[in-house]
């Protein structure tokens, strides 16, 4: 069973690659792992697993990592401007129930810069979104997108747990804390394959997870928690909604393009057999998760 071998392996890399280093960053160096810099490292984690994995264990040939611009834009267009809705649907929530006055200020002027950030460090979240939604996800449930992608969230949110104890999150109950944060993890991992599946990329996905961190996590952070009155539990359960919403209409978009179907080549495991008619490669029958 080549998928289990190399998903046990896939797992075991990537916790050898990132936690041993959190604990040296943190309680080592005492370093904040709140600081990008300090993250920076194992940011690539999953991906160097991914391909350590595929040359060496199993000898796997994938073909998703190919930028496709011109054939997904409006993919690339609903991943970068996705996280500005969402951050707009959770501000309005917040308003609407007496959580948040409705002040900008905090924000500042750099706040106009975001949407270049998002595009400038969109290699650096290319490195998870490789190893999580490009080689995980298609072969934990093959067949089965959607538990594929439920199953990838939890294992993905579980890989964030020990910064939960080093500084990066803090939860007063940790229990609830962890609970609504892995919940966080499952509902963004839909929304990050949907992206995928349509654009055919990881490179899709990789921008939405960018716009998740910079642009989601830094307005949210800044004006509900750091100059507001929340803490991160209720600032994700704000978010839920609003994600939900976007999964829905990413659902819909899917359909219409008619992406909800086998891998369109986006994830070979083997070079596919030619066609003795007419030298098309036909793509395999695995198929591709949604969110």
């Amino acid at each position: 069973m080549p998928n289990r071998r190399g998903v046990l392996a896939f797992l075991t890399l990537t916790a050898l690659l990132s936690w041993p280093w959190w604990f040296l960053e943190h309680v080592v160096l005492g370093w904040s792992m709140v600081n990008p810099l300090v993250q920076l490292p194992t940011a690539f984690a999953p991906a160097l697993a991914a391909i350590i994995v595929r040359r060496w264990v199993t000898g796997e040939r994938d073909v998703s990592s190919a930028p496709r611009l011109r054939q997904s834009w409006r993919w690339y267009l609903a991943a970068w401007l996705g996280p500005f809705a969402v951050t707009a649907g959770a501000l309005a929530l917040a308003a609407l129930l007496g959580l948040w006055p409705a002040d900008l200020a905090p924000l500042g002027a750099g706040a106009f810069l975001l949407p270049v950030i998002v595009l400038i460090l969109l290699p650096v979240y290319w490195g998870e979104e490789f190893g999580w939604t490009g080689y995980l996800r298609p072969r934990l449930v093959p067949g089965h997108p959607l538990a594929g992608a439920v199953l990838t969230g939890l294992l993905w949110a579980v890989w964030h747990y020990p910064l939960a104890f080093l500084g990066y999150i803090e939860f007063p109950h940790l229990v609830l804390g962890l609970a609504v944060w892995t919940g966080s993890f499952v509902l963004q991992q839909v929304v990050l394959t949907q992206l995928y599946l349509g654009g055919g990329t990881v490179w899709v996905a990789a921008l939405a997870h960018s716009g998740n961190n910079m642009v989601i996590g830094l307005v949210l952070g800044t004006l509900l928690i750091d100059h507001g009155s929340l803490g991160d539990v209720s600032t994700m359960l704000l978010t839920a909604g609003p994600l939900a919403l976007g999964s829905l209409a990413l659902a819909a978009g899917l359909r219409r393009a008619g992406a909800v179907r086998p891998d369109r080549g986006v994830e070979l495991l083997a070079p596919p057999a030619r066609s003795p008619r007419s030298g098309f490669r036909p793509p395999p029958a695995s198929g591709l998760p949604g969110g």
